[in-house]
């Protein structure tokens, strides 16, 4: 799914991208994107199809060798309605194989 991250640089100078999903969860996720980042830098996520923001930290950053970077990013709060997608509840568990 593609999301906005707004970031700000060293110099503070304010950046946004149209980055690309890879992974989610309640509590965050995994990103591709051509921005630098750094571990532990805040960074604010907006859903364009629900319009709504969540602020992250990032958690990790893989450079591929090419133009784009693996960014995980961890939630500040858990919040599951910020993806358009629905997540077993918590208690579900799958049957025995």
């Amino acid at each position: 799914m593609k999301v906005l991250v707004m970031t700000e640089d060293p110099g503070r100078k304010h950046r946004q991208e149209e980055a690309q999903t890879q992974v989610v969860n309640a509590h965050g996720g995994l990103l591709k994107m051509k921005t630098g980042v750094r571990v532990g830098q805040a960074i604010l996520l907006l859903n364009p199809k629900k319009g709504v923001e969540q602020s992250c930290r990032v958690v990790r950053v893989d450079d591929t060798g090419e133009e784009l970077l693996w960014v995980a990013f961890e939630f500040d709060q858990p919040n599951p309605m910020f993806w358009p997608i629905v997540f077993p509840p918590v208690d579900w568990e799958a049957p025995p194989a």
